[in-house]
């Protein structure tokens, strides 16, 4: 009987163990997940910064050239 009875304790505390193992390897996962959604979320604000950076230099460069005259393409060749 101490024999089955061994048997059953030795197999609870197997899946103890591996219940243990599972919990930290969940824990570690949820760690990264949250790491990786703040990397996301950090790029996606730096995305939106250079867009409206990239809006704003298209927009300078557009005015540059309206002031300019249109651009080389509007000037006369210097022979005239």
């Amino acid at each position: 009987m101490s024999n089955v009875i061994n048997n059953v304790v030795n197999k609870v505390v197997n899946h103890e163990d591996r219940f243990v193992d599972i919990e930290i390897k969940l824990a570690q996962q949820e760690d990264l997940v949250e790491s990786l959604n703040q990397m996301v979320y950090q790029q996606g604000r730096r995305i939106d910064q250079l867009e409206a950076m990239l809006h704003k230099l298209g927009e300078h460069v557009r005015d540059g050239a309206q002031q300019a005259g249109g651009g080389p393409a509007n000037d006369k060749p210097p022979h005239y």
